[in-house]
């Protein structure tokens, strides 16, 4: 799915619970209003971390860099719902 109110809900209850992460989501601002931490906008509600345009190796180097980027940010410390890009902040 999008990756919307749902899995928001979902991502801040196991945040509370002391286990950070990130979400991937293409509607960040739901994930921020329920109050994730860290967020990574994705690509389309469709295809969060693809791009049906792309070729499958150009596709499948798109989803790596999601993955790496989410790993990047959950290293870092932060004090309220921060929604990132692939290439810095939102």
């Amino acid at each position: 799915g999008s990756s919307t109110r749902c899995g928001a809900a979902i991502a801040s209850g196991i945040e509370k619970a002391g286990i950070p992460l990130v979400q991937i989501s293409a509607v960040p601002n739901v994930a921020q209003m329920v109050g994730v931490n860290r967020i990574l906008r994705g690509q389309t509600i469709t295809s969060v971390v693809g791009n049906t345009e792309l070729t499958s190796d150009q596709e499948a180097d798109l989803r790596d860099r999601y993955v790496n980027r989410a790993l990047q940010i959950l290293t870092m410390e932060v004090t309220e719902p921060t929604i990132f890009t692939l290439e810095g902040t939102a």
